[in-house]
């Protein structure tokens, strides 16, 4: 199913984690429920992805765009990005570095060790 918004279609950029927020994962979609569904399903079949080698599957971050180029662009700019600045978007969409997966897959239940007190210092700086 693809999200329309005013006539256009909406695309997202989102970065996902694992559940120690150690390791990021930048991707673009046209339904962001659907894509973290996949990147679970990849971990739980054990296919050979990025994502499933490190257990990627945690949403911390997501932009929304109505055209699929700029949604591009702005993946490939993300992507070029070094840790730090990628921290900083992070924190401010999600000053709390809480896992947003709820907002858009249906029954989906966050590992218990979603906890931000649980995150190692790294992921704090």
């Amino acid at each position: 199913m693809i999200e329309y918004t005013e006539g256009y279609h909406t695309y997202y950029v989102y970065i996902i984690t694992n559940k120690y927020r150690t390791t990021f994962y930048t991707g673009v979609t046209n339904n962001l429920g659907v894509r973290l569904q996949q990147h679970q399903e990849n971990i739980l079949n054990g296919n050979k992805t990025f994502a499933s080698k490190y257990n990627i599957e945690l949403l911390v971050y997501y932009e929304k765009f109505t055209w699929v180029q700029l949604a591009i662009a702005r993946e490939k700019e993300i992507k070029g990005w070094r840790r730090d600045k990628k921290l900083d978007l992070i924190r401010s969409f999600n000053e709390n570095f809480e896992f947003l997966n709820h907002h858009f897959v249906i029954d989906y239940v966050i590992p218990p060790s979603s906890d931000t007190r649980a995150m190692p210092e790294l992921a704090k700086q």
